[in-house]
């Protein structure tokens, strides 16, 4: 016997209902709850969901409205939490099931300690090194599946690459007075992404340590293609590690049976790129059934951006699976 799996992504792009807002909430569902219906499934994984109110103790309310009357509204949930509890102000991680969670947890610098680097073009008089932490921490969840196995499910956001503060160096939000600050920003910012990648990837050597059979997903938004480093250090495919015998352990994107005029998440400045993805261990990718990415009307962020995002619709197109999961 099998079971039919849907598992999808989707950056809901800052899913709020404060006041700085650009858009009324109802004006945002009226475009987005459709999206999640087509979707269908069974897992869902969602990014920038922010919270409310602005102070603490905060709640998805903005979420709660997307989902009602729906039966999305019912599903198991696990979030990404501040260190007060309760959601983050910002840009929370979300896992929907149809299925009961067995557990979740965040991750942030619980595998990896922030790595210490010092500013050159700071106008700090002090440059000794200081930690450089990530902006937010991956969600984990294991899922109990109807055919009695496990899903290990990661939720990802990692950082834009988007030159990172320089104490000093801005005019702007983007501009910079000098290119040797903008480089040293961009550099931390490079440095911050591809450490939470690196964080992600131990979380998933730890499961296949346990299991190496373990039915993995790590999906999201990675503000990287698949040949940027972000992406590889995920997939540890064994053309980069060097070793054959590594493969059991390496991590395939299910993006590959799209096809390749459809292979595509974001349009920037009229570039056609694939930024969110899904990663899936072995066992997982050998009962792919198929993948679309519903990228129909996507419109392009910069043009977006000029407009203050004064848009309904996310500018990241949803990326849908469909597995047949045998029973373990």
């Amino acid at each position: 016997m099998t079971e039919r799996v849907r598992l999808a992504t989707f950056n809901l792009e800052n899913l709020d209902d404060g006041p700085d807002a650009p858009l009324p909430l109802a004006a945002r569902i009226a475009v987005l709850r459709p999206q999640l219906m087509r979707l269908d499934a069974d897992i869902l994984f969602l990014q920038e969901v922010n919270g409310q109110p602005v102070r603490a103790p905060r709640t998805l309310a903005a979420l709660d409205a997307l989902l009602a009357g729906s039966p999305l509204s019912g599903y198991h949930r696990a979030t990404t939490e501040s260190p007060h509890g309760g959601p983050m102000d910002k840009q929370n991680l979300v896992i929907l099931s149809r299925w009961p969670i067995r557990e979740h947890r965040n991750l942030l610098h619980d595998l990896t300690p922030p790595p210490e680097l010092a500013s050159v073009t700071s106008a700090r008089r002090d440059r000794t090194p200081q930690p450089l932490r990530w902006e937010r921490p991956v969600l984990y969840a294991a899922i109990a599946l109807p055919g009695g196995d496990v899903l290990h499910a990661i939720n990802l956001h990692l950082r834009a690459p988007l030159a990172a503060f320089v104490e000093g160096q801005k005019l702007g939000p983007f501009s910079w007075k000098t290119t040797a600050g903008w480089a040293d920003g961009f550099y931390r910012a490079a440095v911050q992404r591809a450490g939470q990648a690196f964080e992600a990837r131990l979380l998933v050597d730890g499961i296949l340590d346990e299991d190496p059979a373990a039915l993995i997903a790590v999906s999201g938004d990675f503000n990287a293609e698949a040949a940027e480093m972000p992406t590889r250090i995920l997939m540890a495919t064994s053309e980069d590690t060097g070793n054959n015998a590594l493969a059991p352990r390496s991590l395939g994107p299910v993006e590959t049976v799209v096809p390749a005029e459809r292979r595509y998440s974001v349009i920037h400045a009229g570039r056609h790129l694939l930024l969110d993805h899904m990663l899936v261990s072995r066992r997982l990718l050998g009962c792919l059934v198929s993948a679309e990415i519903h990228n129909e009307g996507l419109g392009d962020e910069l043009v977006g951006y000029a407009n203050a995002g004064r848009a309904a619709e996310s500018f990241h197109a949803p990326l849908v699976v469909e597995f047949d999961l045998p029973d373990r």
